[in-house]
């Protein structure tokens, strides 16, 4: 690729953020991260062979064969030269972006499987996996940073993608991952507190989610939960079409929940009668943006309603396993205080009282401490019987997170509590508290196959535990 720079002509071979990467010919643009600043590594990747170094302060001592570009953004830059260099293919997409607290993953996923079920070649990127059709690619982040992001965008362009549905987490707002994208369409499901350890405040926190609202232009579609208190605050200083879904007023997409059952909802949109295989409000939630979405990209409605009642939940979200004995194991990604209420209060939706729910949960460590005691504190107030456990400790100690857990909770909460930090083994105790019509929650890993302690990732899937109990063959 040739650069012009003030009537200049550079050839440049690829670029990158970290030095560690950077190759002869390279553009190298040093960002400032919330570990360490790239501006340190500048003699680094020059060293390594790079000929144009971006930046927001120019160094001292400068190297006279050396293209020096100074910006006022440098994350900001590397999403836009990510993008440029790529071809600009979120141009040649119709991109959809998803964010929020809960139903990210959810929502992004089913938009994907009705647009690849309507005939549509289509492109996922999302916390569980990324996909391309129908092919598999792992994913790393909620959002990929805007290098791989502009790749994978580009891979899917060449692969005939004519849409691609993505999570946006407020890191990636806040960090500029997604500059130089252009979406046709956000999409925002529900705020409440996570990430604290990253954006301090709540308001931070909410102030990123509207950010990718903020940045949205006039052609796309802006579609917002008009039930949570900050669904309207998201749409205050967009340019784009703005939209609202809804169970509680009037709203371009009206929901109506008439029947819950563990094997599906059924429910209106908009007052037509759909049979789901999803469970719980927070779900018919998800299906209603899904449906609102996929309308607002011009799908047929009769189509989207049909393909409604065949699809199946997200791996590990709301994923449920009938014991031989009879109770039913649900194993759920929920990690946040809100997501857990969520899901316990679907449990109860169903349950009506004919049977106890037993809460296997723990929390990560290396992250927002502040909501441990309210994971508990939700945790016993909705269920009978609750295993506090480690989650992913990370370079913490499990016992440490599950006594700041259990902080949350007075003498008579804890009297309902149990402390296992063995996880194989809090979720099989679980397992012999339970009979025939009660319900085992197993929350905060979902589809997660591994559990991360001091830096190493060992496997460990909750839904394989569960089928080595029931003596399923796996």
């Amino acid at each position: 690729m040739k650069l012009n720079i003030e009537n200049k002509t550079v050839e440049v071979a690829g670029i990158h953020s970290d030095s560690r990467k950077i190759e002869e010919g390279y553009l190298f643009v040093a960002v400032p991260g919330t570990q360490c600043d790239g501006h340190l590594f500048i003699d680094k990747a020059i060293e390594k062979g790079a000929k144009v170094i971006v930046c927001q302060t120019l160094p001292e001592n400068q190297h006279p064969d050396i293209t020096y570009i100074q910006v006022k953004d440098s994350a900001e830059a590397l999403g836009r030269i990510a993008s440029a260099w790529n071809g600009e293919p979120s141009k040649r997409l119709q991109l959809v972006g998803v964010t929020g607290t809960n139903g990210k993953t959810t929502i992004a996923t089913l938009l994907h499987t009705v647009f690849r079920k309507l005939g549509y070649k289509a492109g996922l990127l999302s916390t569980v996996c990324n996909y391309l059709n129908d092919k598999e690619i792992p994913a790393t982040h909620t959002t990929p940073d805007a290098i791989e992001l502009n790749r994978l965008l580009a891979q899917m362009v060449e692969e005939g993608c004519e849409y691609v549905f993505m999570e946006v987490s407020s890191h990636a707002v806040v960090q500029k991952r997604i500059a130089g994208l252009q979406f046709k369409g956000g999409i925002f499901t529900n705020l409440t507190r996570d990430h604290l350890d990253y954006h301090e405040t709540f308001e931070a926190y909410r102030d990123a989610k509207k950010g990718f609202f903020d940045q949205l232009p006039a052609d796309a579609f802006a579609l917002t939960n008009k039930d949570d208190k900050n669904g309207g605050f998201m749409l205050q200083n967009t340019k784009a079409r703005k939209q609202t879904y809804s169970f509680q007023s009037l709203a371009d997409f009206k929901g109506k929940i008439l029947e819950s059952h563990f094997d599906g909802t059924l429910m209106t949109i908009n007052g037509t009668e759909v049979t789901t295989q999803f469970v719980g409000k927070f779900n018919a939630y998800n299906l209603l943006a899904v449906y609102g979405a996929a309308t607002l990209l011009g799908a047929d409605s009769t189509e989207i309603m049909i393909l409604l009642s065949m699809l199946r939940p997200v791996a590990g979200r709301f994923q449920t396993f009938r014991s031989p004995e009879g109770y039913t194991v649900i194993v759920d990604y929920a990690h946040t205080p809100d997501a857990l209420t969520n899901v316990l209060n679907a449990i109860h939706e169903v349950l009506n009282s004919a049977g106890k729910i037993l809460t296997v949960v723990g929390c990560g460590g290396n992250r927002d401490k502040g909501k441990r005691p309210l994971m508990a504190k939700e945790a016993v107030k909705g269920s009978d019987q609750v295993f506090l456990t480690s989650d992913n400790p990370r370079f913490e100690k499990p016992d440490d997170i599950i006594r700041d857990m259990a902080n949350g909770l007075d003498a008579k909460e804890k009297q309902k509590t149990i402390c296992i930090t063995d996880r194989r083994e809090a979720i099989r105790t679980a397992c012999l508290f339970a009979q025939a019509g009660d319900v085992v929650l197993i929350a905060g890993k979902g589809h997660e196959d591994y559990q991360e302690i001091e830096g190493v990732k060992y496997p460990f899937d909750d839904r394989v535990i569960v089928r080595e109990i029931f003596g399923y063959e796996l």
